[in-house]
């Protein structure tokens, strides 16, 4: 059994005060009024993970201790968005909206102006996701061109230039989604929700905490999409930042849940359930769960098998056969067990997948499955196909930390000194 709801307004109401802040500075801050946050104190509304997160997030309390309660019932206020404004804060938003309407946004999303040229060390986005430049609304069509060019740029691990249009983007997006009502309020938050998801996903590339914020905002704008496809994706980065926290029990609920909600006969909802199902296993095989991630892997083979082709426009995982035995490679290499994907690594065409992204995330796993077995010849030789296929993908932290490992390995493969130093894993 989880754990009651009657203590997770006592959580939130104690770090409030540990902090000296008062109800109404918490809502505004997380965008709700002073009189819902007591409510959500005295346990009087329940709310959705993505709220308690932010609501985490804002008060300094580790996201495992919020995370695992159960999931709310009923009406809950999912998105900022959705939730009536105090006067005052009506107010300066409209102030705020109308100084990014003098902006212009389609110099923000094209990148023919200033507002996105942002250097290229911003890709690990921090303080960036706090500081967006001013931005107007733009037509749909330009929002989701810029989010197809972005998407684009992170699949051909593209990342600087990624960085550089991301907070151009996302400030564009979000002026459009507040001008907008009724349907096309709905289309400017799913394109919203796909711009955050890709600033999540490159922030866990960089291991920054900047990935909790991005997946929680891109699951408030999701939701507020109702639509299913986005939410899926959404839910998918905002589980990983929950693994990396440690919190893998609890991302792996949150993925199952997600993925029973999504119709798996249909054919796109169908692929975003397998990559949920895919990243649960992951999940599972972090926190020790052997059993749970092997079930789940082969829930996922048995998707695959019965809609081998999965149609695209998914964020970074396929749901085809070659995905599933790069995510089995993967649970073996964090199970312990690395032996137990050799005859699968053998076997895989990567070369046959769709993204430069994920055949290099594909030869990465290969390259920590050879170096786990001892196989440092083996090893390199995949990092170095992780550097052919995406040259900022090799200098991410966890591949510099491996080819250091390497690097002071007692059998150096030649030729791993020179390509160390030209990956930045050891000064020149």
């Amino acid at each position: 059994m989880g754990p009651s709801t009657s203590g997770l307004g006592k959580i939130f109401r104690s770090a409030r005060q540990a902090l000296d802040l008062t109800q109404g500075e918490v809502g505004r801050a997380v965008g709700y009024s002073a009189s819902a946050i007591s409510r959500i104190e005295r346990n009087q509304m329940r709310v959705d993970l993505a709220t308690r997160l932010r609501l985490a997030q804002e008060l300094r309390i580790p996201p495992e201790r919020v995370s695992g309660f159960p999931a709310a019932a009923g009406p809950v206020i999912a998105t900022v968005g959705s939730v009536p404004m105090p006067d005052e804060e009506d107010a300066m938003r409209r102030r705020n909206l109308l100084g990014a309407l003098a902006a212009g946004a389609t110099a923000v999303v094209t990148g023919s102006g200033t507002a996105a040229a942002l250097p290229a060390a911003a890709w690990d986005l921090g303080d960036v996701l706090f500081r967006l430049p001013s931005a107007g609304p733009a037509p749909l069509q330009v929002l989701a061109s810029g989010t197809a060019s972005a998407r684009e740029a992170f699949t051909a691990a593209r990342y600087s230039d990624l960085g550089n249009s991301l907070p151009g983007l996302l400030a564009a997006a979000e002026a459009t989604r507040d001008a907008s009502a009724g349907r096309a309020r709905q289309q400017a938050n799913a394109i919203l929700a796909r711009a955050y998801v890709l600033a999540s996903e490159l922030a866990a590339k960089q291991h920054s905490d900047a990935a909790w914020v991005a997946a929680d905002r891109a699951l408030a704008a999701a939701r507020a999409s109702g639509m299913p496809i986005p939410v899926g994706e959404a839910a998918r980065v905002l589980a990983i930042t929950m693994r990396r926290s440690g919190s893998c029990s609890s991302a792996v609920r949150f993925l199952t849940t997600e993925a029973a909600a999504l119709d798996p006969a249909e054919e796109r909802t169908g692929a975003v359930r397998t990559t949920l199902i895919l990243s649960a296993a992951y999940s599972a095989a972090s926190g020790g769960d052997r059993t749970t991630a092997l079930a789940l892997l082969d829930e996922a083979d048995e998707s695959v098998e019965r809609r081998p082709q999965a149609p695209g426009g998914l964020f970074t995982v396929e749901a085809t056969k070659t995905q599933v035995d790069v995510y089995r490679i993967g649970v073996h290499n964090t199970l312990g067990t690395p032996d137990e994907g050799v005859e699968l690594a053998r076997g895989l065409n990567i070369g046959l997948m769709p993204t430069a992204e994920r055949r290099a995330r594909a030869w990465t796993d290969t390259a920590r499955m050879w170096h786990a077995l001892g196989n440092g010849q083996e090893a390199f030789a995949a990092l170095r196909l992780v550097e052919q296929e995406a040259a900022q993908e090799v200098r991410r932290p966890a591949l510099r930390a491996l080819t250091s490992n390497l690097l002071y390995s007692p059998a150096r493969p030649p030729g791993l000194r020179e390509f160390a130093v030209r990956t930045g894993a050891v000064p020149a």
